[in-house]
């Protein structure tokens, strides 16, 4: 049985994507063109959702997004000191949750892979199984961070203020908050290869067992199907809570910074004087 299997020419795993078209010079990949077709239905569904919502909750997929709706937005809350500033950014995260979510889902389609060709390559394959489209993401999402979070800071300055916990006189603490801004410059990169990979390895497991179970190929590959809509759930949930905690971060250190302004060396808050005689005046 080993040896059968063996011989045979293996599984075909796209890992690259492969170009379709050109427009204007622009190369369009299978990546890119289903995930502008992923957008569209995502789009289109999602309207659809907000014009079913009631005050009377309802059942089925309706009840699912709305479950996601709160359950992200409890999430981003939570996340911020100043829960006021938090709900200003739900509209941003509940839509990276969603689109990441469904992006994922929509990637392990049965016809999106092998199913359709152009030339020798598949005509679409998962838009989040494309390097190049989970940075897009990323770099999308951390430039929305940093943005904002120089914004709730009040400015570059003190924005650059929370990587040091100390004076940045203070050579061991100017060496500390270096190291923390290059930390924070790489999580562009460790967003986008989480999702990445972790979309493209359960490509490449399920088209293993597709392979491996020939005619019976639905069913061997069924367990795998079903383990990676959950990665898939999951990869969205952890790009969004990092995300998010990147930028609560952010404005957390920014409002305890602006809060220490207030009080003096000793801790005494500088809006209180002591006079001579001992008593204290406004």
């Amino acid at each position: 049985m080993i040896n059968l299997f063996a011989v045979g020419p293996g599984p075909i795993v796209h890992v690259a994507p492969a170009q379709v078209f050109n427009i204007g010079g622009f190369t369009i990949t299978n990546s890119i063109l289903y995930g502008w077709a992923c957008a569209l239905v995502v789009i289109i569904f999602m309207v659809w959702v907000a014009r079913q919502v009631t005050i009377k909750p309802k059942g089925g997929i309706v009840q699912f997004i709305e479950v996601g709706v709160d359950f992200i937005t409890n999430l981003v809350e939570n996340a911020f000191e100043d829960k006021k500033i938090g709900r200003k950014y739900v509209p941003f995260f509940v839509t990276i949750f969603f689109f990441i979510l469904l992006n994922n889902w929509l990637g392990l389609l049965p016809f999106v892979g092998e199913g359709f060709h152009s030339g020798e390559s598949p005509l679409l394959r998962p838009f989040t199984g494309d390097l190049n489209a989970t940075l897009a993401i990323g770099a999308v999402t951390m430039l929305t961070v940093y943005i904002s979070s120089i914004r709730e800071a009040g400015g570059p300055l003190k924005y650059l203020r929370h990587f040091f916990i100390g004076s940045p006189l203070n050579p061991l603490y100017f060496v500390i908050g270096v190291l923390e801004m290059f930390t924070d410059l790489t999580r562009v990169l460790s967003l986008s290869l989480r999702l990445f990979l972790n979309i493209t390895i359960g490509e490449i497991v399920i088209s293993v067992f597709s392979y491996l179970g020939h005619v019976a190929a639905p069913l061997s590959a069924l367990p795998f199907t079903l383990l990676e809509i959950l990665v898939a759930a999951l990869q969205a949930y952890i790009f969004t809570i990092l995300s998010t905690m990147y930028l609560a971060i952010a404005v957390n250190h920014a409002e305890e910074h602006a809060s220490d302004a207030d009080l003096t060396e000793d801790g005494v808050p500088e809006t209180i004087g002591v006079t001579a005689s001992g008593s204290t005046h406004g």
